[in-house]
């Protein structure tokens, strides 16, 4: 039994507990075996929380007993380092904060613990959400299940890693570019990044304030669904945290999507893109036509803008948000003989390369002389890019494009060119800039075995109908997933 509750999705294992064909001891020792066995390959944990994660899958079986059960508990996580967790290390893959133990938990984190989840361990990231490879760790890149000479995408690559290769049943990540999508898309896993404000950010390390959003990792779309009713709602601590109630969004699945207006932008079909995503991501296309669903043309043509836009207003707000970390308060703390001396010192060996560069890219933008013809611009480029979406969706229900160029690439390709990098972004980035939901899932893969990854984006709160459609998708497709053979 142990070896086939490793490939459970979250939704298969719920009604295993419930029936109580399984325990959640059971099922956390298998899935702390699995890290046992695999991460020395593939590093998708920072930190591994054994003792504690029994402790909540005791807690949790004798909820189960009760009856007083929810859709989540005994289901073990795996948790980006990203976010407080009280009383487990949160290093956000920095040295500057190696050693730091919250006193407090992330909003999401109080809200998994209320559901009875279990947390198996703490991913590897980039660098304060910084990259799109999971390489600016300062505990080493993960690697990709599918090919351990690639990475597993970023900045969550830890948390898509950690679920693709049976460590987990789910994971929380963040996506302020694409960081929960692109490694979505690179592991073969499904990614869901919500409406900004659907989910609360009190509590997860800030990055860039207006483009961070926190969404899960799953096996399926239906799991994402259940993931998103339990983490999404109010919260009185994040003053951007939408109250619009939340939808049992596992409810919307009914595989009902004839008749519904499919946007397919021409400006996200270009030249450059791999012909084996363009292939997947075009016969993706055309099954959700077959299955009912209209494609519609449409523009989005601030598009080729958005990467310089959304680096300047990310960095800008980097720049602020990361000014804190001076090892006064906590985290590392350099000797010096004086104030300044301390706070040089402690960022110099705190930071790794990518977070300076973008520091001193963001403060170079906001600075005397160039706030207006950088971080001011950016964001009225940033409005227009809104407002593209806003005309398109006034003529389709949905918008489909791919969600990266490529599939993974090599580890060491692109770190000697940051642009390259960046660019590998630049189907996720403007989703971020207009503030939408995007949820990516597998549509096939490429001939060397990497999976591709097809990105479905909706209007505001239109987390329903691109779960909706994706599951139909999911359920309906020829291709089926296949496990990385680790």
């Amino acid at each position: 039994m142990a070896a086939e509750s490793l490939t459970l999705t979250l939704a298969q294992a719920r009604e295993q507990l419930a029936r109580r064909d399984i325990s959640a001891v059971e099922l956390t020792r298998t899935c702390l075996d699995r890290m046992a066995a695999v991460e020395s390959k593939l590093n998708a944990f920072i930190t591994m929380c054994p003792r504690e994660a029994l402790e909540q899958a005791e807690r949790a079986d004798r909820r189960i007993a009760a009856g007083d059960g929810t859709p989540l508990t005994g289901i073990p996580l795996a948790i980006k380092d990203i976010f407080a967790t009280r009383g487990v290390r949160t290093t956000c893959a920095s040295k500057i904060l190696d050693g730091f133990v919250p006193p407090y938990d992330a909003t999401v984190i109080a809200k998994l613990r209320a559901a009875g989840a279990v947390f198996v361990g703490k991913a590897n990231m980039d660098e304060f959400a910084m990259g799109s490879s999971t390489e600016n760790s300062a505990f080493g890149p993960t690697r990709n299940p599918y090919d351990l000479a690639r990475v597993a995408g970023g900045s969550s690559g830890g948390s898509a890693a950690a679920v693709a290769a049976d460590e987990c049943m789910a994971a929380l990540g963040t996506d302020t570019g694409g960081s929960i999508r692109e490694p979505a898309s690179f592991c073969g896993v499904v990614g869901l990044k919500p409406t900004y404000s659907r989910v609360s950010r009190y509590g997860v390390i800030a990055y860039a304030s207006s483009l961070d959003q926190v969404g899960p990792f799953t096996k399926t779309v239906r799991d994402a669904a259940i993931m998103l009713r339990e983490i999404a709602g109010v919260d009185p601590r994040d003053s951007t945290c939408s109250a619009r109630p939340v939808a049992n969004y596992e409810l919307s699945l009914n595989g009902e999507i004839a008749g519904m207006r499919i946007g397919v932008p021409r400006e996200f079909f270009v030249e450059g893109m791999e012909r084996d995503v363009d292939s997947a991501v075009q016969s993706a296309i055309k099954h959700l036509q077959a299955l009912g669903a209209r494609p519609v043309e449409i523009s989005l043509p601030h598009t080729d803008y958005a990467v310089a836009a959304y680096y300047l207003i990310a960095t800008a707000e980097a720049s602020a948000n990361l000014a804190r970390y001076d090892g006064m308060r906590y985290g590392l703390r350099a000797e010096a003989d004086n104030t300044l001396d301390l706070y040089n010192r402690t960022r110099d060996r705190g930071f790794g390369a990518e977070v300076k560069r973008r520091i001193m890219l963001g403060t170079f933008a906001l600075s005397t002389g160039y706030y207006d013809a950088y971080y001011l611009k950016a964001q009225k480029v940033r409005t227009l890019i809104r407002q593209d979406f806003e005309r398109a969706f006034e003529h389709c229900d949905i918008i489909v494009t791919p969600v990266a160029p490529s599939t993974a690439f090599k580890l060491g390709e692109k770190t000697a060119d940051p642009l390259q990098m960046y660019l590998s972004d630049i189907f996720t980035i403007s989703v971020n800039l207009a503030g939408l939901p995007g949820l990516s899932l597998p549509c096939g893969y490429d001939t060397a075995g990497m999976p591709i990854g097809l990105q479905l984006i909706g209007p505001p709160f239109g987390e329903e109908i691109i779960l909706r459609a994706g599951d139909a998708y999911e359920n309906t497709a020829t291709i089926k997933r296949r496990a990385p053979s680790l």
